[in-house]
């Protein structure tokens, strides 16, 4: 009896998709911390760059990033036919892209430049600005369609980066403002309203047209606006680096961990969203503080776990339940199908259903 009732429970929930949706949980969760991991190298790295060895060049090391890019994506587009190939993609929509590729670079400079103006608090406080208005731009552009329990996770994940920053506060760590803060913080707002644009566009790109054809694009306007950008604004600084293998060996980890970064985060964006993302890589800033405890001899404290732990449990709650999607009935274009990882749990529920009533 006690069998029979198992089997049936268990036929229940794989009914319902219980099972195939905790492991996207999963999946999403790893995946979410693997992108923090290669911001958090980022981080570390250009954190040495600046500390240890005096070099602050963060538009020569997007750059690297950007050549990367180019050297892969844009030249395996080269090679395609088609729609797909570069040069279509070009005669129709470089100006989109040109656009694109100006938000991404902007929004990668300002932020790295607000600090040397600003606080670490203020920019860990301030960057989140991000998260809202993505939101509201995937609710216009993308006509993704918010449940309250989304709201909720949203403003836990925030609660749980807000007691990241106090436990700065009570570990006394360094801050080192600059010669004005206030220009530092509104740089880092306008830094984050770019990186939502940028993944807004991202999203669409790679859920309706190809993650090729986004890294291809951004990588090859991103190598020229930011080489343009590099010699109008960095090229005396770049001049006086001493370099050995050491500072060499630091710009190509940096270059490698933005290049993953980059490279994994359409991958992850194409199964979820670009808010469950960015809600995900919020624990980016306390695994640099994990390392820093080690390397740059930061004091530990016991609210860092607790922040770690309501930032996760925000990014769980939002993942457990899925978005909807109200696209206009006279839009052209297709509708998102993707967004929120419950429309997988969906989707495999439908089967089950049909393929039990095949069987009965």
């Amino acid at each position: 009896m006690e069998v029979k009732k198992s089997l049936w429970v268990a036929e229940i929930a794989c009914q319902l998709g219980l099972f195939p949706r905790s492991r996207n949980i999963l999946k999403t969760i790893a995946l979410g911390q693997m992108l923090s991991l290669c911001i958090c190298g980022t981080a570390i790295t250009s954190q040495y760059l600046t500390e240890k060895y005096k070099v602050n060049t963060p538009m020569l090391q997007s750059f690297i990033n950007y050549c990367l890019l180019f050297l892969i994506y844009t030249v395996m587009l080269a090679f395609q036919s088609g729609s797909d190939n570069l040069l279509y993609i070009l005669k129709r929509k470089w100006w989109k892209y040109i656009l694109l590729g100006l938000a991404d670079v902007e929004a990668n400079y300002l932020i790295v430049r607000a600090y040397q103006y600003t606080t670490l608090t203020s920019v860990q406080l301030l960057d989140c600005f991000g998260i809202p208005v993505l939101m509201a731009l995937s609710w216009f552009i993308l006509y993704a369609r918010y449940r309250v329990v989304h709201f909720i996770a949203v403003a836990v994940s925030l609660l749980g980066v807000g007691t990241m920053v106090g436990a700065d506060i009570l570990a006394e760590r360094k801050n080192d403002s600059g010669s004005d803060v206030l220009i530092g913080d509104v740089l880092v707002l306008i830094g984050a309203c770019l990186y939502a644009v940028s993944n807004v566009c991202e999203e669409y790109i790679v859920k309706k047209l190809s993650r090729q054809e986004f890294l291809g694009m951004v990588g090859l306007f991103g190598t020229i606006i930011s080489g343009i950008q590099l010699l109008l604004v960095e090229y005396k600084d770049i001049a006086n680096i001493d370099w050995d293998w050491k500072i060499a060996l630091l710009f190509v980890a940096f270059a490698l961990c933005m290049f993953c970064l980059y490279s994994f985060m359409p991958l992850v964006i194409k199964i979820t969203s670009a808010t469950s993302v960015n809600l995900g890589i919020l624990t980016a800033d306390l695994y640099s503080l994990f390392f820093g405890l080690f390397l740059f001899g930061y004091k530990f404290s016991g609210l860092y776990i607790l922040s770690f732990t309501i930032i996760m449990l925000g990014f769980i709650l939002y993942c457990s339940t899925s978005t909807r999607t109200a696209e206009p009935a006279e839009s052209s274009v297709p509708p998102v199908t993707t967004i929120g990882i419950d429309n997988l749990g969906l989707k495999l529920e439908e089967n089950l259903q049909e393929t039990h009533s095949a069987v009965l």
